[in-house]
């Protein structure tokens, strides 16, 4: 039985976003046939209104990937677990001292 939760946001859809495929997003991923999804990318190849080829790893029960998956699914039929986690600025770097060396 498919739930009806929310459509995702398209600004959600970011890579390490967790995703409920389900036959919301396509009736092959109906009833029993749902996955979880942990988002690797969105093709930006042209396709049906509304429609877009997904990939990523699909996750096991304890959010483990067993297999790495590409998917056609209808956007607005993708459900967000669990939104990618935040981007991390690298952390600035510290001039080295001319002249030293270890050694």
């Amino acid at each position: 039985m498919t739930h009806h939760l929310p459509p995702a946001d398209p600004a959600a859809l970011r890579p390490g976003a967790i995703l409920l495929v389900d036959g919301c997003a396509s009736p092959q991923f109906g009833g029993d046939r749902s996955l979880m999804l942990r988002l690797v990318s969105v093709s930006d190849q042209p396709t049906y209104h509304g429609w877009c080829w997904v990939t990523g790893y699909q996750l096991d029960g304890r959010g483990d990937a067993v297999a790495r998956r590409e998917v056609y699914v209808l956007r607005a039929g993708l459900h967000v677990q669990r939104p990618a986690p935040p981007a991390v600025a690298p952390a600035p770097r510290r001039p080295v001292a001319a002249g030293r060396t270890r050694g």
